[in-house]
């Protein structure tokens, strides 16, 4: 084995049906994630072994009562580069900075999303300061906001920085407020709610409140005005603030949806189908349309600064595309 860490195992015994089949493809056929080239790599490196030897030749013949391990190792992606991208300072000093990161800029390196990321985007800006805080693929990240969704965010410039900034987040101690454009009017104008989120089984890519496992989350909102020919009460969206006692994935997108007033522009928990039952007009929903985002934007961050023990809040007005669409 390469000493990498394992992502995946798999153990396969060889029936007499099969007796005689070429070795990567009994393997390929009984693992399906797996491709036979993938299977002949694994091999190269010493990833596959029968009765704890290994077996790095693909066109061996299977018996009967063999059986194979394989151990895939978890795939390590490339070390971030620095990338000159414009960024929006909000503060900065030795130990933190405060972006207002912009709706389409990716927080970290990801599958689909390898580069032009804000974290390529600090590297670039900061130096050799980041290197390996909070680890080697988010360096100087203490915590994320969605790509599509706007405002404030704290990245820290050393290890201490980031210990300190990280049990704030931990503790709920950090004072965070978004504003968003969501589908329909709340029936009260403030309200909690509360419900554990987790991967929505039916859709492993979403989240979702379940009545069963998931972490707990809370969110706060407060109508600040109802959108729409209010004097006609054909309201038919409103402006709302979000504040987070807890910081879930997606937390502000699953918990609107569940209530039934998801946020406007939302491809993933509204869209068309967010909005049905929510009276509107026709030229709101094709420039929520033309937004291209989830109508969501992190307006304050507040917290306790690592060094000084100085207690600082950032502001951020809404971007000019929601602006416009209010």
């Amino acid at each position: 084995m390469t000493g990498l860490p394992i992502g995946e195992r798999h153990v396969v015994a060889v029936s007499e049906a099969r007796a005689g089949d070429r070795l990567d493809k009994f393997l390929g056929d009984h693992i399906e994630s797996l491709s036979r080239t993938r299977i002949k790599s694994l091999m190269e490196d010493g990833c596959v072994t029968s009765t704890e030897k290994t077996v790095n030749d693909p066109s061996r013949r299977v018996k009967p009562g063999q059986v194979y391990e394989v151990l895939v190792p978890v795939a390590r992606p490339a070390r971030p580069q620095g990338q000159a991208i414009a960024l929006e300072i909000c503060h900065e000093d030795a130990d933190l900075i405060v972006i207002n990161k912009p709706a389409g800029l990716v927080v970290h390196p990801a599958a689909g999303n390898p580069d032009r990321t804000l974290v390529n985007a600090l590297i670039a800006h900061c130096g050799d300061s980041l290197s390996g805080i909070g680890g080697e693929i988010r360096p100087g990240i203490v915590h994320r906001l969605d790509k599509d969704t706007s405002g404030l965010i704290i990245a820290a410039k050393n290890d201490a920085a980031h210990r300190h900034l990280a049990e704030q987040f931990a503790a709920h101690s950090i004072d965070r407020a978004y504003q968003a454009v969501v589908w329909g009017v709340p029936e009260k104008s403030t309200g909690v709610i509360r419900g554990n989120i987790g991967r929505n089984p039916k859709n492993r890519k979403k989240m979702a409140v379940l009545a069963r496992g998931g972490k707990p989350a809370e969110t706060h909102y407060r109508l600040i005005r109802p959108l729409g020919r209010v004097a006609e009460r054909l309201a038919f969206a409103a402006l709302i603030e979000c504040r987070l006692k807890t910081g879930r994935t997606h937390q502000i997108r699953v918990h609107m949806a569940h209530i039934g007033h998801p946020i406007a522009g939302d491809p993933v928990y509204g869209g068309r189908r967010g909005r049905q039952g929510h009276s509107g007009d026709e030229r709101f929903a094709e420039l929520v349309a033309a937004l291209g985002r989830q109508a969501l934007h992190a307006c304050r961050l507040g917290f306790v600064h690592p060094a000084s023990g100085a207690q600082l809040r950032f502001d951020s007005e809404l971007p000019a595309d929601l602006k416009a669409l209010l």
